[in-house]
């Protein structure tokens, strides 16, 4: 995620430091000092507190903060996302460790690639455990009752339509199966990708080495980019198939997709 001083150091900060809502924050923070009876020095630290209050306000949000509690999302998306912000608290831990220098400074900026990560995960956990959710909503079972009973009857009485979108719908659900299913594949993958990361991060904060000596970090730095890059495609893959589907699927029951942790 960008860190506090990248954000800091914006067109929309700067802008604010000498905007009017400061300036009158400042002088209203002045008065108050004085009023409290901590004269010069109070109006100096009423306006310098004030100004800063307005000054941080405006500082923008970091946009791959993590904002997915795992505890919201069913199995086997819960347990996948906690892996991963598991695996990015023992970069921090193993990173602590680590003296200041070179390496430190190379470890740093291949957390700020996992936060990316970590984030990309989330999004991939919430768009699968929604596609879950809409594929919970179709009967399968009922359908296809309803399907051979339509085909029965042959093509009388419109019975033709009817069979057509009986067969729509458990082409939709396996769609939706041949989704979830690979996404979970790929992203349980890259959880344990990540694993592997951290683990030789660990080794890295142990031994103490330079980067230069292990050339560039053994390759860590080339395996984040391609997880965050895998990452960022089978976001924007599952994202696409749960626009597409849509959510409220209308269904006659509840029927598993055969995940782990899933009912069916």
């Amino acid at each position: 995620m960008a860190s506090f001083r990248d954000r800091f150091l914006t067109p929309k900060v700067a802008n604010a430091t000498t905007s009017p809502s400061a300036i009158v924050a400042a002088g209203a923070g002045a008065a108050v000092g004085i009023l409290v009876g901590l004269g010069p020095i109070g109006a100096v630290l009423g306006a310098v507190g004030a100004w800063a209050v307005r000054v941080i306000a405006a500082v923008p949000k970091d946009p791959n903060a993590l904002r997915v509690n795992p505890r919201q999302l069913s199995e086997p998306w819960r347990g996948l996302l906690q892996g991963v912000i598991d695996a990015r608290k023992r970069f921090d831990d193993a990173l602590r460790g680590v003296r200041p220098g070179p390496l430190q400074d190379r470890l740093g900026e291949l957390g700020r690639r996992l936060d990316v990560a970590v984030a990309e995960a989330a999004r991939i956990a919430t768009a699968g455990n929604t596609l879950q959710q809409g594929r919970g909503r179709i009967d399968t079972r009922a359908i296809q009752a309803e399907l051979d009973t339509a085909r029965h009857y042959g093509d009388a009485g419109g019975n033709a339509q009817v069979v057509a979108a009986l067969e729509a719908q458990l082409a939709s659900a396996a769609r939706l199966d041949s989704t979830i299913h690979s996404s979970w594949d790929r992203l349980r993958l890259l959880d344990a990708r990540i694993d592997e990361a951290v683990t030789r991060t660990v080794e890295l904060s142990v031994t103490q080495a330079e980067s230069a000596e292990v050339g560039g970090l053994g390759g860590l730095d080339t395996e984040v980019d391609s997880i965050v890059g895998e990452m960022e495609s089978l976001r924007q893959a599952i994202e696409e198939t749960s626009t597409q589907s849509g959510t409220g699927v209308p269904g006659t029951g509840l029927s598993g997709t055969g995940l782990p942790g899933t009912d069916g």
